[in-house]
């Protein structure tokens, strides 16, 4: 018996277990008490798609605040905004303030036009995140070329964005999740949910039976069949890693890019000299499986680097892949489970996982502490 079960071992696990465990004082108001709270993985924690994360910490959502406006209003879309702003200044605060080692380096982003979006919804886009007051400038041509040698028809450069080491985080707020009295168990794989008013149910494959007053599931695209929420589509990724003589210009050492492109790249230089870099997405949940498809995006993905900045040189040490879910309008699923009692999911993370962790830690906490977010309406 325990009072919360989160499952899930990984980087939002590892947000969610802190935000609550660290949270005692809200809780004895709410509760009376203090609860218990238990993490469940069928892996070992810190496995599945934590690891496959580049860390890149945008504020910025893989879709502009222009078209998430048409989706969802331009009201909501600029909370959204707004919202994963403060996110990253909530992650900057609890990094320094726990001294929490995970290579954290506050980072500038440059979002390069592409065949998605060409410069002048660039520019507007620009504009209208001026009028939100963050902090993104237009670069016309010239500027891109003069100020970062890439020949695009125009760029955003966006300041306040982060990049870090994504286990080594993970691994620190759970280890101080840990500390704050959690209990963790792993390779416990959950393959039935049973829910009703008064708690949570959960079978495992070793025949035992976890029950709980709360459950939040935070197994990415991983969510079990029986815990029904808003279809997210699952998109397959590639990713490298350089070795740590690679040469770059000088403005990488601080500024990440990506482009409003499909499919798209991405690349960041780490504290160490290597340069990671992502991307070549494709609508299939099992192509990340394949071993051939591994070199040849690997391949492409340095191409299209060096293509984009000729100066670059390096070898790739890493070649890995992934799976990732993503919603239509780039905003995740954080709300209770449809018809279930008790239970929570988080889902949908697409490109902002570890941003959009934060926010989710936040939204359920104030939930199981008798308050609403004030933000959690956007992400039903």
């Amino acid at each position: 018996m325990t009072d919360i079960a989160i499952v899930g071992a990984g980087i939002t696990g590892a947000f969610m277990a802190h935000g609550l465990s660290a949270s005692s004082e809200a809780f004895k108001r709410e509760w009376g008490y203090p609860p218990s709270i238990t993490v469940l993985d069928r892996r070992r924690p810190l496995r599945g798609s934590t690891l496959a994360s580049t860390a890149l910490l945008q504020w910025e959502i893989d879709l502009p605040l222009v078209h998430l406006a048409k989706k969802i209003g331009h009201a909501n879309a600029s909370r959204a905004y707004r919202r994963c702003f403060q996110a990253l200044s909530d992650l900057s605060h609890l990094i320094k303030a726990e001294n929490i080692r995970c290579a954290f380096e506050e980072r500038s982003t440059l979002y390069l036009a592409g065949d998605q979006y060409g410069a002048r919804a660039l520019a507007k886009e620009a504009e209208e995140r001026a009028r939100l007051d963050l902090p993104s400038t237009f670069l016309n041509a010239r500027e891109l070329a003069e100020q970062f040698g890439i020949k695009r028809t125009g760029a955003i450069f966006s300041l306040k964005s982060a990049s870090a080491n994504p286990g080594q985080l993970a691994a620190e707020l759970m280890r101080r999740a840990l500390a704050n009295g959690i209990t963790l168990y792993s390779s416990v794989e959950v393959v039935d949910v049973l829910a009703d008013p008064s708690g949570v149910s959960l079978k495992m494959d070793n025949g035992h039976v976890v029950r709980a007053k709360k459950v939040v599931f935070c197994t990415g695209y991983e969510l079990p069949e029986m815990v029904s929420i808003p279809k997210a589509d699952i998109l397959s990724t590639w990713a490298i890693a350089s070795d740590k003589s690679a040469t770059m210009p000088a403005w990488m050492k601080d500024t990440m890019v990506w482009e409003a492109s499909d499919p798209y790249l991405y690349f960041r230089a780490t504290p160490d000299g290597r340069i990671v870099l992502g991307g070549e997405d494709v609508d299939d949940p099992l192509a990340h499986t394949q071993k051939s498809l591994l070199r040849t995006k690997a391949k492409t993905l340095q191409n299209k680097l060096k293509s984009l900045i000729p100066e670059i040189e390096f070898q790739t040490e890493y070649k890995w892949a992934g799976a990732f879910g993503n919603s239509t309008t780039g905003l995740p699923f954080i709300a209770p489970a449809r018809s279930m009692d008790n239970v929570w999911a988080v889902a949908g993370l697409g490109g902002n996982g570890i941003t959009y962790s934060v926010i989710a830690s936040q939204i359920v906490k104030a939930s199981f502490c008798g308050k609403t977010d004030p933000d959690a309406d956007l992400y039903l």
